[in-house]
């Protein structure tokens, strides 16, 4: 028998009602926010690793705390990594959701060209590392996944700030792209970067999702119920010797993207109309802030840091295969992989380019896309372990690929914003 609706839930908040809570979450919410944040994280990171205060900023990311008996006795940096990352890729759970349910991945035709792009976007670099590390031995070939990601982060704040007279669509094409890379990305992590399974963990992780998701379909919002059974689905899972972050993703992916009477948030306009919001762009709303604004950032500061030994032990890193690789992959691999995948796919009759873009914003926008930043240096950690040799030469890789990638990608959007009117 169908359940009786609940009732409305009130107005999240009237006209004219605006506190420093409300201001603080949209100014963390900008495009522009969370690159700024991430790069001074990264700056920061870099500059305390390579000052007198190195050793000190090492000791601080490898001290370890946590209940033991749990598997929970991490180092601060892993607990970046595998905890407060969970966040970020809850958001991206959220963000894969509503694409998927009632964004621009429902409409198959619409989709068909930001996917074959990002599949190119991942096959190309990962491929272009492979060929340039083949000499180099079979550990060097387990980072094949490092170059194939795209900060969304990173890439969105560029398009903000140098594409202001561009076409929204290349926005909105990017953020389909990246959602698809993030999802391939997710299955990445998940199958080839997981060691060994313990089953009894992942069965039991399946009791507080099972919750978490009855009550979300119910419309339950409250904190004090949902935070704790994601926290227990999430180490329950890194119990399990799956990565942790996985956890977020499913969580994300089982908050209803519909809105309904009982699973959804009603809001008030600008003009005191009521609309009703989906859950997932609630939860979106409340916790991309805090990926943006802490939890990203946070993980960059102790990820990014590498002491690089002066301008020698730069360019000994710069010399190393796997650097080389990731560099190559992320600023070529990635224009030739999400470019040429376009050039095919349209090829195909009924699908085509968005008729406000030329191909040139979209070889502009597939050198940004090669900004590889948060989890290209998670699948670092994941394929060469956190703080050895090779990380180091992965973090060197990954941050002059990104740095390149951005000026290429932002100096061709640029200049393409300033030859159209505004």
């Amino acid at each position: 028998m169908p359940e009786s609706p609940a009732p409305s839930a009130p107005p999240s908040h009237a006209p004219g009602q605006d506190g420093r809570g409300a201001r603080l979450s949209r100014f963390l919410s900008r495009d522009t926010t969370g690159g700024l944040l991430l790069l001074l994280a990264t700056v920061l990171a870099l500059a305390l690793a390579n000052s007198p205060a190195g050793s000190f900023y090492q000791e601080v990311r490898d001290f370890s705390f946590g209940p033991e008996a749990l598997h929970l006795d991490l180092s601060v940096g892993a607990w970046a990594a595998d905890g407060l990352l969970a966040i970020f890729f809850f958001v991206v759970g959220l963000e894969l959701k509503q694409e998927f349910v009632a964004g621009s991945l429902r409409d198959p035709r619409a989709a068909v060209l930001p996917i074959a792009a990002a599949v190119g976007g991942v096959a190309v670099p990962a491929g272009i590392f492979t060929l340039v590390n083949l000499d180099a031995g079979p550990d060097a070939l387990q980072g094949w996944a490092i170059p194939a990601a795209t900060d969304i982060a990173f890439a969105v704040a560029v398009i903000a700030v140098v594409g202001k007279r561009l076409p929204p669509a290349l926005r909105t094409f990017l953020l389909t792209l990246a959602v698809v890379d993030d999802l391939i990305a997710i299955t990445i992590i998940a199958v080839f970067y997981t060691a060994g399974i313990a089953f009894l963990p992942l069965v039991l992780a399946l009791v507080p999702l099972a919750v978490f998701a009855v009550l979300v379909r119910r419309g339950v919002r409250a904190w004090w119920l949902l935070i704790p059974l994601g926290v227990a689905a999430w180490a329950l899972v890194h119990a399990s010797g799956v990565h942790a972050t996985i956890a977020g993703v499913a969580l994300g992916l089982l908050v209803p993207a519909v809105a309904t009477a009982r699973a959804g948030v009603t809001h008030l306009d600008a003009r005191g109309h009521e609309e009703r919001h989906p859950l997932t762009h609630h939860f979106a709303e409340k916790w991309s802030p805090v990926s943006a604004g802490v939890a990203v950032p946070v993980f960059a500061f102790f990820s990014a840091g590498v002491a690089v030994g002066g301008v020698d032990g730069l360019v000994a890193s710069l010399g190393d295969s796997v650097a080389i690789g990731i560099i190559v992959a992320l600023v070529v691999g990635k224009a030739v992989g999400i470019t040429g995948a376009s050039l095919l796919v349209t090829r195909v009759p009924g699908i085509r380019l968005d008729p406000s873009l030329r191909w040139v914003d979209v070889l502009g926008l597939s050198f940004v896309a090669g900004i590889g930043f948060t989890v290209s240096l998670l699948v670092g950690e994941l394929a060469y372990g956190t703080g050895s040799e090779q990380d180091d030469v992965v973090k060197v890789g990954v941050l002059v690929g990104s740095l390149v990638a951005a000026v290429i990608g932002g100096t061709i959007l640029a200049v393409q914003g300033r030859r159209r009117r505004p």
